[in-house]
């Protein structure tokens, strides 16, 4: 998939200890996104910027491009915060600094 990004964000992955992956993830790499205000959740394509791989406990800010966007639009602002997810399991955090996707942001 090579779908235009929706939002920029800070991405902050959980060390294994604390629960996160115990190996690295890649650019291009798509867990699920889960907003606070929908139960909902769907894949988001991290498309890491000046960085090709990320460690368990490292930041990088990415490029997220989500593959269903319809329960997001009006919905995304600048600050918002959200987890991904692999399965039921949270292995990181995310606040959004910047929406490209004019459709998904907040009125």
């Amino acid at each position: 998939m090579d779908k235009q990004p929706d939002f920029i964000a800070e991405l902050q992955y959980l060390t294994t200890e604390d629960g996160g992956r115990r190996t690295p993830a890649f650019s291009g790499y798509r867990p699920q996104v889960k907003f606070a205000f929908s139960n909902n959740q769907t894949s988001g394509q991290q498309k890491f910027i000046n960085k090709e791989t990320v460690y368990p406990g490292d930041k990088v800010v990415a490029e997220i491009a989500i593959i269903s966007t319809d329960f997001l639009i009006n919905k995304l602002e600048i600050g918002l915060g959200f987890d991904f997810r692999e399965g039921p399991r949270i292995i990181g955090t995310g606040i959004i600094t910047e929406v490209l996707n004019p459709i998904l942001q907040k009125r």
